[in-house]
């Protein structure tokens, strides 16, 4: 049997990138009829196959009842082929294959929320990637057998809404108060792209007209009562379709586009062709039941997943190793479409505060593994922050050094090389490389690696020659099961700037040319090198990876004032938030004298001129970083209790140093039409309202609670809800059961109640309790799951103290019930080592404790990995 790039392993077996071959059949076509019963469905499935090399037919299934199967005409007897719990096997095949197979499945209790599973009562829906289709027919289920599939599926008229990818060929009646749909993609695809929609849900309808001139037919589906919250998302899905065609010249190549709302849906949306399945939190969007951070992630998802259209289902994957090739390149696309509805300096201050709270810390733990792993147990392990975000950057650090004409160019030379094809991340490198006309394969590494590299720089100004020189240094942080770590290409943006005016510096073009800086960057592909800049008249402030131009962990001899320097004269916001975080965790975590920062913040250049001009920016340059992410940057004898105590002296000392602009905030700032002014303004006013209450301010109260009676807007609801829960304020109850009875039947607004009242700073094991023992807590959405535990994981003190036993029991119940949760809830306990002791070793045992009794490889895998800490 070859050894796919994917197959069903034992728990305690690995699978290993270097091991790949090619199938041994490819399947020319598809023919599926999906029959919906109340208590069965039953999958006949036709495939026309072709041998493409040496080996026996494997066709992998997984929780299938097997009725028939046909081999070119003949029926075949047990005798014939070999079938167990993963596959079913036909020795000694025919050249070509005309297979069909009949098998039956039960989606309605599918708990797993894989294969085709009933996500409600009346409905239906799939989730196949990256090996559900498995569970729904026995299928070469791998991303490189790409095949056109022509899909029937017939169930009961109570579920009037029959769908599947491509375009609608065929429906009519079936008898018996059934009826049926017959849909045909003509394009190849992979299975994992498959997917099927059987329900009861009511439709958004709108067009539009491709650059091509096709006339496609948009449709959104949803809960009766959630179709006006669907017209932000229409909106997006027609942004997100004209500037795919403006900045890629990529047009849309169906009749018609479909997104599919459910809540019981493990990821955040599914990119399946022509039909999307989207978690609900992801598609419906209003002020009223939304918050203005939901409404812009809807707009991102919608186009992250429409620009998958051709990165990631017209150029798939070739094995799953290679998912950072379509989830890394089609995050870049939608950041860079997301740079549209706001500042693009807020967009990147965004980004990177995601990836620094969720794939630094990932990188720095035992979980650490590279961009594109070269093994694994279980993949869905590896749907992590390190193949998105980090894969990612990597694809921004290489449009940065090419610059807009020649990233173009190279990406127009990948579509016209691969288009239809799947692929490896070294096949997108080359074409990117050949279009471009730049040789990038040095950044390959940056794939193979683990582990953020550390960027040391040193700046030293000769007065007598009037020269600045740059000193670089990089380094890895020693990896067992990667030994042999290499410098990486490292793009380093930089500016100078006059110590004195505040003014950046207009470098002469010789010296730019001499040190190798091009456009104000740098490519830094040493492990050591320096550079110098001639004719510098004065000891200058150096700004560097500015935009945070490649994700490394920088370290500089800059001073504090420098940092404050920068903060108020840097020309671009996401540099100046970078100077502000910096210069956060020397107080934080060095213990630094934090006047320099609230001399800085309280400046009236600053926060008073941004308030009118960029307001959304200026709530930005306000944050201070979270008390997880500080912990990710100690290494040994973390105590949350210290962070949280230092965290929360520097925000009361902030909330003085500006004390009276907040009230000025809070009463003359009004919010704009334009959204994304608006919604800047809304930031700063909840900002407002929280250091009020710090200062003891005794109207703070009365005014959150005001605010939290007339509004109109989910934002400034929770804003005020939050004030007055997390301070235990005399109306907290009150407004609590008003939110509840207000938003009773609104499930997503439901689930902010939940996390509110999860993340109370002083939150007990009795308040979890509560909130888990709750009648609206189901453990069956994963959305409920997600508000309660990731409310809780938002307070380190709590989460290390009463909050590992709760994650651990989950960890345990969904084992069974759906792993893929199970596993990724589990990863928040995953930098326990790093924790001082008493608290370490409890935590320790609480997770080995919890090894005998988990069996899933998507649990087991993750907390073998975690304890394997020395």
């Amino acid at each position: 049997m070859n050894i796919a790039a994917n197959p069903v392993v034992e728990a305690d077996q690995t699978v290993y990138l270097k091991d790949y071959q090619i199938p041994s059949f490819l399947v020319d076509a598809v023919d599926l009829n999906i029959q919906v019963f109340a208590d069965y469905t039953r999958v006949t499935a036709k495939l026309k196959m072709q041998r493409q090399s040496a080996g026996d037919l494997v066709l992998l299934g997984r929780d299938l009842s097997l009725e028939s199967i046909i081999l070119n005409g003949t029926p075949l007897t047990s005798d014939a082929y070999q079938l167990d719990t993963e596959q079913l096997v036909i020795q000694n095949a025919p050249e070509q294959v005309m297979l069909e197979t009949v098998v039956l499945i039960h989606p309605e209790s599918n708990t797993q929320l894989e294969g085709l599973y009933q996500a409600a009562d009346d409905l239906f829906v799939t989730q196949n990637e990256p090996e559900g289709f498995r569970k729904i027919t026995f299928y070469p289920d791998r991303p490189d057998v790409l095949s056109v599939f022509t899909t029937r599926v017939e169930a009961d008229k109570k579920f009037p809404v029959l769908l599947a990818n491509g375009n609608l060929i065929e429906k009519g009646d079936a008898g018996e108060g059934r009826h049926y749909a017959i849909w045909q993609d003509p394009t190849k695809k992979p299975a994992y792209l498959f997917a099927c929609v059987i329900g009861d849900l009511a439709v958004l309808k709108d067009s539009y007209v491709t650059s091509e001139g096709r006339n496609v037919a948009l449709e959104i589906y949803a809960e009766e009562k959630d179709i006006p919250k669907c017209h932000i998302a229409m909106q997006a899905l027609k942004h997100s379709m004209r500037w795919d065609e403006e900045h890629y010249g990529l047009p849309y190549d169906l009749d018609i586009y479909m997104i599919v709302a459910t809540s019981a849906f493990n990821m955040g949306a599914m990119e399946n062709k022509g039909l999307n399945i989207f978690n609900t939190s992801c598609v419906l969007a209003d002020e009223e039941y939304t918050t203005d951070a939901a409404i812009m992630r809807v707009q991102s998802v919608i186009a992250h997943e429409y620009f998958h259209n051709w990165t990631g289902n017209r150029i798939t994957c070739r094995d799953w190793f290679q998912l950072c090739l379509k989830e890394g390149l089609t995050v870049f696309r939608d950041q860079s479409f997301s740079e549209d509805l706001q500042s693009a300096a807020v967009q990147r201050i965004d980004d990177v505060a995601v990836l620094k709270a969720h794939q630094f810390p990932e990188d720095s733990g035992p979980l650490s593994h590279p961009p594109r792993p070269d093994h694994f147990v279980e993949i869905n392990n590896f749907y992590t922050a390190t193949v998105y975000e980090k894969g990612a950057e990597i694809n921004r650090m290489m449009a940065t050094l090419l610059g807009k004409e020649k990233f173009r160019a190279g990406t127009d030379e990948y579509f016209k090389r691969h288009d239809g094809q799947a692929v490896t991340v070294e096949d997108w490198v080359a074409a990117l490389s050949a279009g471009s006309g730049v040789d990038l394969s040095a950044f390959l590494t940056w794939y193979n690696q683990p582990g953020t590299p550390k960027l040391e720089a040193k700046g030293e100004y000769d007065a007598d020659a009037q020269s600045y020189t740059l000193s670089f240094k990089q380094s890895l942080k020693a990896h067992a099961k990667y030994p042999n770590l290499k410098a990486v290409p490292m793009p380093v943006a930089l500016a100078l700037f006059d110590a004195a005016t505040g003014e950046q510096l207009v470098l002469n073009s010789d010296s730019l040319f001499e040190n190798g800086v091009k456009d104000g960057v740098y490519l830094f592909d040493q492990a050591e090198a320096s550079i110098v800049f001639k004719n510098v008249t004065a000891q200058p402030v150096v700004s560097l990876l500015r935009n945070f131009s490649a994700p490394v962990d920088l370290e500089f001899n800059y001073s504090d004032q420098d940092l404050a320097f920068l903060l108020q004269h840097e020309t671009n916001g996401f540099n100046q938030w970078q100077a502000a975080q910096t210069l956060l965790e020397n107080i934080l975590l060095k213990d630094h004298n934090a006047q320099v920062y609230l001399d800085a913040i309280s400046s009236p250049h600053l926060l008073p001129q941004l308030v009118n001009t960029d307001p959304l920016l200026a709530s930005r340059l306000l944050d201070v970083p979270s008390e997880g992410y500080l912990a990710s940057r100690i290494d040994a004898d973390y105590n949350p209790l210290v962070i949280q105590a230092k965290r929360e002296a520097l925000l009361n000392a902030v909330a003085q140093a500006c004390k009276g602009f907040w009230k000025n905030i809070d009463q003359e700032l009004q919010a704009p039409a334009e959204f994304s002014q608006a919604m800047g303004v809304r930031a700063l006013k909840n900002i407002a309202l929280a250091m009020m209450v710090r200062q003891g301010d005794e109207s703070a109260f009365d005014l959150a609670y005001d605010k939290f009676k007339s509004t109109g807007n989910m934002s400034e609801r929770l804003g005020a809800l939050k004030v007055l829960v997390w301070n235990d304020a005399p109306q907290a109850e009150k407004a609590l059961i008003d939110f509840y009875l207000r938003f009773k039947g609104e499930a997503l607004a439901m689930d902010q109640w939940f996390m509110i009242q999860a993340a109370h700073p002083k939150a007990e094991a009795q308040s979890i309790a509560y909130l888990t023992s709750h009648p609206d807590y189901d453990l069956a959405v994963p959305n409920r799951i997600r508000a309660v535990s990731g409310g809780l994981n938002a307070n380190p003190v709590n989460t290390w103290s009463f909050g590992v036993e709760h994650f651990v029991n989950l960890a345990q119940y969904l084992d069974e019930k759906n792993p893929i949760v199970g596993s990724r809830l589990l990863q928040v306990l995953s930098r326990w080592y790093t924790l001082a002791e008493p608290q370490r070793s409890h935590v320790k045992a609480q997770l080995e404790a919890l090894q005998p009794l988990v069996k899933s490889k998507n649990v087991t895998e993750t907390l073998s990995t975690m304890l394997s800490v020395a």
